[in-house]
């Protein structure tokens, strides 16, 4: 089976009514790597969260990828692959940061964030998140929603008390049942769906999943080929609803890497020397 790589982007806009903007993105398509946070708490306390949890996931996937050494967190499932662990580790250390800067500082106290991160592994991904920060997956021409919303909302739309479109209106949507920074332990869903050539990762903040419906989402990325323009696309049809609230979006397209791809990669590697 041949390897994969994966071509991304990200983008983020504050949008038009807010000043400042308390979302904190990162994507590197070589690491494989798309992050999407987006902070909450007053005295621009979110900004800091949001921008702790992509610094300390970003640093630790970098260091565990170059060292080979996987975090090893109490409780992680034994189930998952190695970059699926380190991803949960990384989420968590992300939440010990994040808790402790907020109890060092009264001004921050209270501030926390919402995130979604994914790492490429093989022919699978790795997906970690807490809060209402989503993942959708488009393979041709079917596109879903792989995270599940840690809010009120939609806690109650799984017990069946409200409809979907009740949802979009409830007066409730944006209580959330998880976020990084807010108790000492966090409970981090985990998934690693399986991947094929051609598909599609989106990441994002609720500024485009509340703003933009899913239909149209899908239509915009089938219609497209490069993910910055994608990117570019999905915030502008946020702010055109409105842009009520910062909008962050991560694209990655997954593409296999060719058989001559791969040994001109390693006829460029320097050779080892031996003693």
């Amino acid at each position: 089976m041949l390897p994969t790589q994966l071509h991304a982007a990200v983008l983020t806009d504050p949008g038009k009514v807010r000043r400042n903007n308390e979302d904190s993105c990162f994507a590197d398509g070589d690491l494989g790597l798309l992050i999407v946070a987006d902070g909450m708490g007053g005295h621009a306390a979110g900004e800091v969260a949001s921008h702790l949890a992509v610094q300390v996931i970003r640093d630790q996937v970098v260091q565990a990828l170059r060292t080979g050494k996987i975090p090893a967190r109490d409780g992680a499932p034994l189930h998952l692959s190695d970059r699926a662990r380190l991803l949960d580790a990384a989420v968590h250390l992300a939440n010990d940061m994040i808790l402790e800067t907020a109890q060092k500082s009264p001004e921050r106290r209270g501030m926390g964030t919402t995130v979604v991160a994914a790492l490429l592994s093989g022919r699978r991904l790795a997906v970690a998140h807490v809060g209402d920060s989503r993942l959708y997956l488009l393979r041709k021409g079917e596109f879903r929603q792989i995270t599940q919303d840690h809010s009120l909302v939609a806690e109650q739309v799984a017990k069946g008390l409200l409809t979907p479109e009740q949802a979009e209106t409830s007066e409730i949507q944006n209580v959330l049942s998880r976020a990084l920074g807010v108790k000492a332990e966090v409970e981090v869903d985990v998934t690693e769906p399986n991947l094929e050539n051609g598909d599609l990762i989106l990441l994002c903040s609720d500024g485009l999943s509340r703003m933009v419906k899913d239909g149209a989402i899908s239509a915009e990325l089938s219609r497209l080929k490069e993910p910055t323009e994608m990117c570019h696309n999905l915030v502008r049809l946020a702010l055109e609803q409105g842009g009520r609230d910062n909008v962050t979006v991560a694209v990655g397209r997954v593409q296999s890497v060719g058989l001559w791809s791969s040994v001109k990669k390693l006829w460029r590697r320097p050779a080892r020397r031996t003693a």
